[in-house]
């Protein structure tokens, strides 16, 4: 309230006493402002030139970031798990052994994208966006993806390994749960690619999503984005060699 006390004073002097000191009303100006508007500091948006975020914590403004590593050398995690095992090392075993299995994931990996189809649909494979992912050792953990595009609006990704999102989806289907969007039209039913059992599903913000289920937990997904109709999905699957893939798996 103090405020705009000092406020109104400062009007009253400037309108009712007009003969006095011009000197003392604009000291007296200064000291309702300096109330009203105290000192403050200011601050930069530019992040260029911005030190530290609001908690002051630093901003960080750059680092190199990651080296890409290759992966683990087969044979010299072979030696390296035999020695730690001859020395009773049995955790620094069990590690290198770990390590050679994700090794020989990763170069399985690489050799089933060169198997891949190209192209497929008319779309060209985006190899900058090729992934072959293995989290721990054992096929249950790996992930090999790779990318189809027009370069403009249409687009495939196919994905080969355990997928846990669409495991579930895959399991209620395949157990005879039944999912429709309305009455007359279907947002999912069971179809067959080269004579393996899959579903296919349709989503207006997402497209078309087809599987194909490989063993126990591994899986084929295809996500379409911009395709016509599901037949045109159907043909681009069907150029895939599922059973080559499932050979160099090991899933037959």
């Amino acid at each position: 309230m103090k405020k705009p006390v000092l406020l109104l004073l400062a009007l009253s002097c400037a309108f009712i006493y007009k003969p006095c000191d011009a000197q003392i009303l604009k000291k007296l100006k200064d000291k309702v402002n300096k109330a009203v508007n105290p000192t403050t500091t200011t601050t930069t948006t530019d992040p260029d030139s911005a030190t530290t975020e609001a908690n002051g914590k630093p901003v960080n403004k750059g680092g190199g970031g990651l080296k890409n590593t290759p992966p683990p050398d087969v044979n010299q995690q072979m030696t390296d798990a035999e020695q730690a095992h001859t020395a009773g090392n049995y955790n620094d075993a069990r590690y290198s052994l770990q390590q050679a299995l994700i090794g020989i994931e990763i170069q399985m990996g690489r050799e089933i994208l060169k198997s891949l189809p190209d192209p497929v649909d008319g779309l060209l494979k985006d190899t900058t966006q090729d992934k072959v992912m293995s989290t721990q050792w054992g096929w249950s953990n790996m992930t090999i993806l790779r990318v189809y595009t027009d370069k403009k609006d249409k687009q495939l990704t196919v994905t080969i390994g355990n997928n846990p999102f669409y495991g579930g989806l895959v399991n209620m289907y395949f157990n005879n749960s039944y999912v429709q969007a309305d009455a007359n039209q279907q947002n999912m039913k069971q179809v067959k690619v080269k004579g393996n059992k899959a579903i296919i599903q349709y989503d207006d913000s997402k497209g078309y999503t087809l599987i194909v289920s490989m063993g126990q937990s591994s899986m084929i997904v295809w996500e379409c984005i911009n395709f016509a109709d599901e037949n045109e999905v159907m043909n681009a699957a069907n150029t895939f060699d599922i059973d080559g893939i499932k050979k160099m798996l090991g899933e037959q």
